[in-house]
């Protein structure tokens, strides 16, 4: 399997296959690919199924098998980045959505945070997706992607949406903002989130809920 990612700010990974490859995506994921390439729907099984639906990802997952050489291409559904996160039989954690494909012996599942704080206030969702094994998985970011190396103990503060992905060794947090003023006129929320080390991070630039904001905003509305 080679890949190349496309498109500038509009991206799509394009992945070439060969006979017997397969890669797998979400239902509905895939932009566009040789006739050489065959599709396979799989559920594997009702406890996975019953996983990715609580973890608000689709019931089933495509498989796409080269028959031949050829090339098939996901795009992302928003303005931003594809990245490509190397596994080595380490596990990672990443947000609903963020998902795109996946080439190898790589299992995706459900993921909980360490702390229930971060799930019930940290506006990051207390169920990940959660991805192990030995292989290649491709994320799209909203807007651009920055990424943190964070040594053990070490700990950053996230407003909410901004968190792609974090090494299954971070944790998961969260953090009131402190201060009546702060509060009631920073803009910030009662909550940020916060990331612990040892572990690599991802933070996009552009979540897409920020985004929806500004523009509501922006539209006239009617009184």
């Amino acid at each position: 399997m080679e890949y190349k990612i496309v498109g500038d700010n509009l991206p799509a990974v394009v992945i070439s296959l060969q006979p017997g490859e397969t890669i797998q995506c979400e239902s509905g994921s895939m932009s566009w690919m040789d006739n050489c390439i065959k599709m396979e729907t799989k559920t594997g099984g009702i406890g996975k199924m019953f996983g990715r639906m609580i973890s608000g990802e689709s019931l089933a997952l495509n498989h796409y098998t080269a028959q031949g050489a050829g090339e098939i291409a996901f795009a992302s559904s928003f303005p931003g980045s594809i990245i490509a996160i190397q596994l080595n039989g380490n596990s990672i954690m990443c947000q609903k959505g963020s998902f795109l494909a996946m080439f190898g012996d790589v299992e995706m599942s459900i993921g909980f945070q360490k702390k229930l704080g971060g799930g019930f206030f940290g506006g990051e969702g207390f169920i990940m997706q959660k991805f192990t094994g030995n292989g290649t998985v491709f994320l799209e970011v909203d807007g651009s992607a920055v990424e943190y190396d964070l040594a053990p103990g070490e700990t950053k503060i996230v407003d909410t949406g901004y968190v792609v992905m974090m090494d299954s060794t971070v944790t998961m947090d969260v953090q009131m903002v402190k201060g009546v003023a702060n509060v009631l006129l920073g803009g910030e929320g009662l909550f940020n989130t916060t990331l612990t080390g040892p572990g690599h991070i991802t933070i996009q630039t552009m979540p897409i809920s920020k985004t929806a904001m500004v523009l509501y905003s922006a539209m006239p509305h009617k009184n």
